[in-house]
């Protein structure tokens, strides 16, 4: 049967912020889900509280709510359609992880659904409960005979003990209704356990926890299933984690297809999937089944099921081409398999399950280092930030490439400037070989980021497959692979100088994923631009190039007719009497615009330069450039095979990035005659990742997009833009630039404290402090030095401006750029360039927390006008002065009446999302086609900084993975996402922000009030304002004393550390206090201050840590307690934006 005719309106939730264990995989799917309804004729109300996304450009919806995921506010939402005569009819849950999940939940269970006579769509609330709720499921795997492991549903404390004197430890706490595995982990002990389980209650949607006997050490599959209405039903993909079970999926290496299991085992597998399924209920969509099973006696138990669109969604979706959230989207509309089309083939139906000739590897990325407290092992409960997958011919290729990937120096499995086999190889000084046994031994029991190098030592030091097996649970199918390539480097070793390795060697050694830098830091020494090209000039010259392959989803049995590659390495064959090989590239004759995108998501590199580079694939549409896409990253919008025109699933190497370039290009440079269908290179638009590429891409001679290298080096470079300021008479903090201790000690001195210290050329705000004394800058230098990206990059110092207002500023420009670097095939307007403020941020947290974690508000709260046209015309002259063809952002500071420029990058910002959707204009877009030749004259682009909305942006953070660690924010980068709040009041659009964080501001109760002396001005204002408001305010003994001197009285507490119960921490326990105002005098998990901080994530209290976010949550607490709040669609704000959608 075709789409159903009884609809007009689709309400879709989106999943909110990036958080860890809820990333950009499911902007990825809303916006296929978006695109599949539209296409259908439905008109599409969308709510979605992140503006970094792609999703919530109002291009892709016809109502676009960026409003809190929240029943509240989508009841609001609900009463604005019906009354303005579109009423929505149904609701499409599954698209939006396990926020919209349990949202939709909410709003089934107190009535809001039936009130305003709305359908659930993909998946009902008994299929949720089913699915969701520990007990029904187990019932519905009895039901289907299928085993799990023992497993008791516990709701208190006594319960869990109960059942924990039948199982036994170790155990694990799995809690309902959470997403990557928040709340849960593995207890080896009772305090653990307890622990585990009184965190797993408080984090549970129904305050319910599933204890599990332990099956740590058994094999851990999934499989990504569909069925239609017609019990249709299909595996699009199935995966294998590398890692046992014990490890989160999303913490593990995954591989596609599944490696280890013969047919027979695989089709009971694929069998109790379809059977769960069934039972469950899902008719009209996709859901992930994982399974576990015995390395002993093959017992399989089912895991769980999550029925909806999952974060392995995306990843089957890449993996295969089969795009499940759009296939699941259009079956809740009423579609069945057999009616719908396969878009990469264009001739099968969805009916066909994917089949694949290649091998997948998904690997996951960390940021352990934005907080080194935590504890880095890896359990049940998801911790990393991001992940990249990898394409190749055989599970050795595809490993090595998900490696290079990661972007973390490591070039592959080993052989590179990190290898500690090979430092002590070559004799180098500290070196230590063989390593401690112990050490090794720890390093494989205990599952952690690095442990697959430890596997490769392990092997070098001639571990036998057995042990090492013990150790780490990994199938000796794996182990075997990775002894295969560790035997394959005493082949490579035999040689000293490349010139002298066999073309059959060295054809092997790509074949197997060996990359250039691996092979320059063996034989040349080290790992250098100029060292990889020298390697690829060399493998070059034996015709040692990579062939292209099609990504078909049917391998090779039918044409695919999407072009989407990946890359590999095989042996010419013979034909016509001449040598060729099977390369599936299709290129055309139309110029070529290509699109370096950011890899993995981490901390500092988000989201947010994903939708830069997705509306500069919309703009070479607009343009009339052929656009051509390279990517790593599986979750993401840009990787959909539909976004671009051309899509390599690739690292983003040197390496890997040139051989696509010539390739499209028909050459390099030095082919007199080749092609030329490239015309440049984007590399502002996807973060530091092509940024640290511009160098070996300008080195090969590929023309770079917009602003010139030349502009980019002179922001980044300390002493050239400090001369660039004085030409402008502008100032900046007084600083220096520092390559030892010594010197850093001199500029310190010199300057005076406090100091911010950072590395040059990272993200994030990698590596950055403060520094108050110069035993803090001692132990800074001895610990940092390394943290730069790039080799022998200096240690930048400032004077720290303390208690000044930070803003943001982007700004979009179309100035000739540098000619060194640009391209000659491009046709820039004539018309008189200029710069364009895009919008002015100002920060809710003064100087000294990183901006990606500050709130910040726009149009900006506190500055006068002629404060604001100083600062925009500031930002007017570094444009022109640099100068800058596309986006520029700018960081300053305010300190008595002084502008001081702290930072300019000539590129694309985290804010450029943000700002878009608080301004009304699609601004990356803009300056795309500005950079493609376009005039800011002819795009009628005019300033506009006065808005009758503000919007305040709210960073989310990850602290409640790492338990424990202080959250206290300083110049260190360390949020993993943001939300947005609009309304016509800024207290009001902060308050919304608050709540879309999931940290609503109280409107009554209790608040633990303790500032430092500099705040305690501040902290006057805010009690007195809280308690005027009917609060309970209470404070140490100090404070106290302090306010009473300022008639505000307030409830005593004493500090934990005089050691009189009940104190704050008892308090927070006990749930009875509901906010938390706390600037910091001393910092740490093991302070007093740090355990209150701990505890209140741990309790979910809402906290605010600087002395200016407390008088702006005083401001949004009034607004709240003022009574009804609106809801608004950035249509309603932004009648301009309301545009097609470009795909």
């Amino acid at each position: 049967m075709p789409r159903r005719e009884d609809i007009q309106t689709v309400l879709l939730l989106g999943s909110g912020p990036i958080v860890i264990g809820q990333g950009c995989e499911f902007d990825y799917s809303g916006t296929q889900a978006c695109k599949a309804l539209r296409e259908d004729g439905y008109r599409v109300v969308l709510v979605n509280s992140n503006p970094a996304t792609i999703m919530t450009d109002p291009g892709f919806s016809d109502r676009t709510y960026i409003e809190p995921i929240t029943p509240e506010a989508v009841r609001r939402i609900l009463k604005k359609e019906q009354d303005q005569g579109t009423p929505v009819d149904v609701l499409l849950p599954t698209l939006g992880g396990q926020t919209a999940l349990n949202c939709a939940t909410e709003l089934e269970e107190s009535g809001i659904l039936d009130e305003f006579d709305v359908e659930m769509i993909g998946a009902n609330s008994e299929i949720i409960h089913r699915a969701e709720d520990r007990q029904a499921f187990r019932g519905i795997v009895d039901q289907c005979q299928l085993d799990m492991p023992r497993a008791s549903v516990v709701t208190t404390l006594e319960e869990a003990d109960t059942f924990l004197d039948e199982i036994g430890l170790p155990a694990i706490i799995r809690p309902a209704f959470t997403l990557g595995g928040s709340g849960g982990g593995i207890a080896y002990n009772r305090e653990e356990f307890d622990d585990l389980v009184r965190r797993g209650i408080s984090a549970s949607r129904i305050n319910q926890v599933q204890i599990d006997e332990s099956v740590l050490g058994w094999k851990e599959y999934e499989l990504e299933v569909v069925r239609d209405k017609n019990d249709n039903c299909v595996v699009v993909c199935g995966i294998e984690n590398i890692d046992p079970m014990g490890v989160h999926t999303g913490d593990s290496i995954t591989v596609a297809p599944i490696m280890t299991l013969s047919d027979r085992e695989y089709q009971k597998m694929r069998d109790a999937a379809f059977a769960i399924l069934r039972a469950v209920g899902v008719s009209t969509g996709g859901a992930n089944v994982q399974f576990a099973i015995s390395p002993t006696d093959g017992r399989m138990v089912v895991v769980e099921m999550n029925p909806r669109v999952s974060r392995s969604s995306a990843l089957a979706s890449k993996a295969t081409g089969f795009p499940v959230a759009r296939i699941a989207t259009k079956l809740a509309i009423g579609y069945t398999l057999d009616e719908l089309r396969n878009d990469i083939t264009g001739t099968t139906s969805a009916c066909f399950e994917p089949s694949i000739d290649y091998v997948v590897t998904k690997m996951p990325r960390w940021t352990f280092e934005k907080f080194p407290e935590a504890d880095e092992t890896l359990t049940t409960q998801m911790k990393s930030v991001g992940e990249a997958m990898s394409i190749g011919r055989t599970f050795k290729e595809s490993f090595q490439k998900a490696i290079r990937s990661m972007e973390v120096k490591r070039f592959g499995f080993g052989l590179d400037e990190q290898d500690l086999w090979l430092s002590a190889r070559r004799g180098e000084e500290d070196a230590v070989w063989p390593l401690d046994e112990d050490t090794v031994t720890r390093k494989l029991s205990v599952p952690c980021q690095g442990r697959l190098y430890y596997v490769r030592y392990a092997m070098k030091m001639g571990w036998e497959l057995d042990r090492i097996y013990d150790l780490t649970g990994i199938d000796h199918w794996f182990l075997e692979q990775f002894r295969q390539l560790v035997a394959f480097e005493d082949e490579l070793t035999r040689w000293e100088r490349l010139e002298e390795v066999p073309v059959e060697t060295l054809t092997k050694a790509k074949a197997y994923g060996y990359s250039d830098p691996q092979l320059a830091c063996l034989y040349l020494g080290e790992v250098s631009t100029s060292n990889i090209l020298a390697v690829r000039l060399h493998r070059q010259s034996n015709g040692i190039r990579p062939v292209f392959k099609l990504v078909d989803t049917c391998a090779a049995e039918f044409e695919a007719v999407t072009p989407y590659y990946y890359s590999t390495y095989e042996t010419p064959f013979t034909r016509d009497g001449r040598q060729v090989v099977d390369d599936e590239i299709r290129i055309s004759d139309r110029p070529k615009i290509v699109i370096l995108g950011g890899g993995p998501n981490r901390i500092g590199q988000g989201i947010e330069f994903d939708y830069c580079c997705c509306q500069a694939a919309f703009a070479c549409e607009d343009m009339g450039f052929e656009s051509v896409m390279i990517n790593s990253n599986p979750e993401t919008v840009s990787t959909d095979y539909d976004t671009s025109d051309l899509l390599f699933f690739e690292p983003l190497t040197l390496e890997d990035t040139l051989d696509i370039l010539e390739r499209l290009n028909g050459g390099g440079a030095e082919v007199a005659d080749r092609s030329g269908g490239v015309v440049g290179v984007i590399v502002q638009f996807g973060g530091q990742t092509p940024l640290n590429l511009a160098h070996g891409l300008a080195a090969a001679g590929v023309p770079i997009i917009g602003t010139g290298l030349e502009s980019i080096d002179a922001a980044e470079d300390r002493d050239r833009f400090k001369r660039i300021l004085q030409d402008l008479d502008l100032r900046q903090p007084d600083n220096g630039i520092a390559h030892s201790l010594e010197q850093a000690r001199e500029i310190a001195d010199t300057i005076g404290y406090p100091v911010l210290v950072r590395p040059s050329y990272v993200l994030g705000g990698r590596g950055m402090e403060i520094c108050f004394d110069e035993d803090s800058l001692a132990n800074y230098m001895r610990t940092a030095v390394d943290v730069s990206e790039l080799r022998n990059a200096p240690v930048l110092i400032d004077r720290f401006l303390s208690e000044a207002v930070e803003v943001d500023v982007d700004v979009v420009a179309d100035f000739i750029p540098n000619q060194a670097t640009s391209s000659r095939q491009l046709t820039l307007s004539t018309d008189e360039p200029r710069a364009v403020v895009c919008g002015v941020m100002e920060h809710i947290e003064q100087a000294g927390v990183h901006s990606g974690d500050s709130a910040c508000t726009l149009p900006p709260a506190s500055l006068r006008s002629g404060m604001r046209e100083r600062i925009c015309e500031t930002a007017r002259k570094l444009a022109a002065h640099l100068p800058v063809r596309g986006l520029m952002n700018i960081q300053m500071a305010i300190k008595d009446e002084e502008i001081f420029v702290l930072e300019v990058n000539p590129r694309a910002s985290r804010t450029v999302p943000y700002v878009a959707k608080a301004t009304g204009r699609p601004w990356s877009r803009i300056a795309a086609r500005v950079m493609m030749g376009a005039s800011l004259q002819s795009l009628e682009v005019e300033e506009s900084l006065d808005h009758e909305f503000t919007s305040v942006k709210e960073p989310v953070f990850p602290f409640e993975k790492f338990p424990g660690v202080d959250v206290i924010l300083g110049p260190e980068m360390r949020s993993t996402g943001e939300v947005m709040g609009l309304d016509r009041s800024a207290a009001m659009a902060l308050a919304k922000s608050k709540m879309a964080a999931g940290l609503p501001l109280p409107t009554s109760g209790r608040v633990f009030l303790s500032v430092r002396d500099s705040d305690k001005s501040t902290c006057i204002e805010v009690a007195r304002s809280l308690v005027s408001m009917g609060f309970t305010v209470c404070t140490t003994v100090g404070t106290r004393k302090m306010l009473h001197s300022h008639s505000v009285e307030t409830e005593l507490i004493r500090k934990i550390s005089e050691g009189v119960r009940p104190n704050i921490l008892d308090l927070l326990a006990n749930g009875e206090i509901d906010l938390i105002i706390n600037t910091p005098t001393r910092t740490g998990a093991d302070t007093d201050e740090g355990r209150l901080r701990a505890m209140a994530v741990l309790n979910r209290v809402p906290m605010i840590t600087t002395g200016t976010g407390a008088l702006a949550a005083v401001s949004a607490i009034s607004a709240l307690r003022a009574g009804n709040w609106t809801v608004n669609a950035l249509q309603d704000a932004f009648p301009e934006m309301a545009v097609a959608s470009p795909h």
